[in-house]
């Protein structure tokens, strides 16, 4: 029942997407910050109980009513799966900022293309040089397909096989979305934010992101150039400040041929990466801080895609493996 969940949430996404800035958004972000604002008094031993709260407590919700559905109707059960998949899994949350970048750069409007960056990822892009405009959307193109796509896919097949339904769907995206919504609230919107939550909310998405940044590495890997991107992840995942991403972005532009990573312009995502200096190996590349291969281009926007469509449909048929092994056993 999971493969046909996911296949019938990812054709429900592509042929009626979500809108952007939706009533789902808007109730998570009310979510957040009612949760913060109840149960957050400024200490550090409350960051563990906003963020359980925040977190865990739709997921366990979530799990409860599946199992509720479940002893009343398995129809009613994979509806509610189909559900929850199309509101936290799926191309089109994040991929009309990518197209609307792609077509501003064909046209040759590089000044719209920053400000799609600048209003998607909310950081200063008037300044990028073409080259790095593009390293930037191919590189926040690839964690978006892997935050909105492949991390979903491994923690609702994991939990749903514990007989938990789409709560491993809901626990991921409140899990990511926690993560950036308390850093964002503290940097971008000079709001005070207890520091312990902030902190505790980057761990324990970093934790739970572990195993799946592993898998989509490895997916990508699989439908690329492999030894290039096996290459590029033992080599080149230490060129970006935190690790889950290091690991898809070094497999990702080995598998692609492309150069990622590399210093950020000033004002644009200082912590994105380190230098070589700082904890790499200077002859390991061919450009400081990058990793080698050719500096992107336009159409590294396409295989980006092609890329990222090919380890869906990887990972769909071991999921369609997997469901027909347990029909059959």
């Amino acid at each position: 029942m999971n493969f046909f969940a996911v296949l019938f949430a990812l054709i429900c996404e592509q042929l009626k997407p979500l809108p952007h800035g939706n009533r789902i958004h808007d109730g998570v972000i009310s979510w957040v910050r009612w949760t913060g604002r109840n149960f957050d008094a400024g200490r550090e031993h409350h960051a563990g109980v906003v963020w359980a709260i925040t977190v865990i407590g739709p997921a366990l919700l979530t799990a409860a009513v599946y199992i509720a559905l479940r002893q009343f109707s398995v129809v009613l059960a994979l509806a509610f799966d189909v559900l929850l998949l199309y509101l936290t899994l799926g191309f089109r949350q994040f991929s009309h900022y990518f197209t609307d970048i792609r077509d501003a750069l064909e046209r040759g409007d590089e000044l719209e293309a920053r400000r799609l960056l600048a209003e998607w990822r909310h950081l200063d892009a008037s300044e990028l040089p073409r080259t790095e405009l593009l390293r930037h959307v191919i590189e926040h193109s690839l964690l978006a397909a892997h935050r909105h796509v492949f991390g979903v896919f491994f923690w609702f097949v994991l939990l749903s096989t514990l007989g938990l339904g789409p709560a491993g769907a809901v626990l991921y995206r409140m899990a990511e979305f926690a993560s950036r919504y308390w850093a964002f609230k503290s940097r971008t919107l000079d709001a005070p934010t207890n520091e312990r939550l902030m902190q505790l909310s980057r761990q324990s998405f970093g934790w739970i992101d572990y195993l799946p940044s592993r898998l989509t590495a490895t997916g990508f890997a699989i439908v690329g150039n492999f030894e290039e991107a096996v290459n590029g992840w033992r080599r080149d995942a230490r060129l970006w400040l935190h690790a889950n991403e290091g690991i898809i972005l070094a497999a990702a532009a080995g598998a692609l041929g492309v150069q990622l990573g590399g210093s950020a312009a000033p004002g644009v995502t200082p912590d994105r990466s380190k230098t070589f200096e700082a904890g790499g190996d200077a002859e390991a590349t061919s450009a400081q801080g990058s990793t080698p291969g050719q500096a992107p281009v336009l159409g590294h926007l396409q295989s980006v895609v092609g890329l990222v469509w090919r380890s869906v449909v990887l990972w769909m048929l071991l999921l369609a493996l997997l469901t027909l092994a347990n029909l059959v056993g």
